[in-house]
């Protein structure tokens, strides 16, 4: 094997990384040579231009910039996730099952929270856009035509998650809500419940809590003249009108119509469960429980909380591999996939 000697000017200064450019000084040929030996095409070149070219990388101890490398062959390897809020334990759990799915199939995750302020979906879209993402997986707040203006601009596949977004064409992957409530309706009513209080953040344009809502009153009909029942909108720091809900609540409880509450995420679990304190009420004996998503403390208030737990991980992991299957080709009308809850019975409805 022919020895290759460095010359000064061929070695990199010290400190300074060693670059293609360096590479293909040292070895005497020219960075495309460089580059056709880095993505393995090895049969344009000839053996001893193959033995230079690895023997300057050992020598310069050189290695290839894998950004520059995808980007130069139409990709990133980079997906895009925005969550609306990365406080709530639900996004938190989605996201992790997300990012599983991409680094199994080779892909790298970059997080933009947005705070709930539906103001940043653009600027978060453009952000990343920036960092030539190949795709997005949106758990936004779903409101304004921002975020469609954008997709249409960016040109890049995009994947919804839980909540959607009125004239954008995209897959969609979420928990099946009216199915989830009705799940909660019928079990507090085979366990005696008669009056009932849906607790949710405010609807606003958000399709989630609408959906949720339009499904709580949907199960009240359907139990009609039996049950009856109201919503409550919860405000952010509103703690004297979400007490005075669960004090009407309970006042209208009578030997046959037992009260119970139901939330509509976790966030709003903290905030009856915060609520029952301060009027030194109890979850099961006073009043029933049920609350979507099953927090790791859910069974540590009270006699424990019944919930519907969301099969958050395969939301995650559904979400990436729709939006993988679209970055490998894909082309059909979008798809809605609506995964099913399941009921975890705890104390808090325990039978009237």
């Amino acid at each position: 094997m022919k020895e290759i000697i460095l010359g000064i000017d061929a070695a990199p200064a010290i400190g300074r990384r060693a670059t293609i450019g360096d590479v293909a000084a040292a070895a005497g040929v020219s960075k495309a040579t460089v580059s056709r030996f880095f993505n393995h095409r090895e049969r344009l070149l000839s053996p001893n231009i193959q033995v230079r070219v690895e023997a300057a990388i050992a020598a310069l101890g050189y290695s290839p910039n894998s950004m520059a490398q995808a980007l130069s062959r139409g990709n990133s390897r980079l997906i895009g996730l925005i969550v609306a809020d990365i406080t709530n334990p639900y996004s938190v759990a989605v996201l992790r099952g997300a990012e599983k799915a991409c680094q199994d199939a080779g892909y790298l995750v970059i997080l933009f929270n947005l705070g709930n302020e539906s103001g940043r979906e653009r600027e978060a879209l453009d952000a990343l856009a920036g960092y030539r993402v190949d795709g997005f997986i949106l758990n936004t707040l779903g409101r304004g035509s921002d975020v469609v203006d954008a997709m249409v601009l960016h040109g890049k596949p995009a994947v919804l998650v839980d909540r959607r977004h009125p004239g954008m064409h995209a897959d969609f992957v979420s928990l099946d809500n009216a199915g989830a409530m009705a799940l909660a309706c019928d079990h507090l009513v085979g366990n005696g419940y008669r009056e009932f209080l849906y607790v949710t953040e405010p609807k606003k344009d958000v399709s989630t809590r609408r959906e949720r809502a339009e499904a709580f009153n949907a199960c009240l009909t359907s139990h009609s003249p039996a049950v009856s029942g109201q919503i409550f909108e919860s405000e952010q720091g509103d703690t004297e009108g979400l007490d005075q809900a669960l004090r009407a609540l309970h006042q209208r409880t009578a030997a046959n119509r037992p009260v119970a509450a139901i939330s509509g995420n976790a966030v709003v679990t903290l905030r009856l469960a915060a609520s029952m304190a301060r009027l030194q009420r109890s979850f099961g004996c006073e009043v029933g429980f049920v609350g979507f998503d099953d927090a790791d403390w859910a069974p540590l208030i009270g006699p424990g909380l019944t919930t519907i737990a969301q099969p958050t991980d395969e939301l995650g992991r559904t979400a990436a591999a729709c939006l993988i299957e679209r970055l490998q080709g894909l082309d059909a009308a979008p798809r809605q996939l609506l995964l099913q809850g399941q009921l975890k019975v705890r104390g808090s409805s325990r039978t009237r």
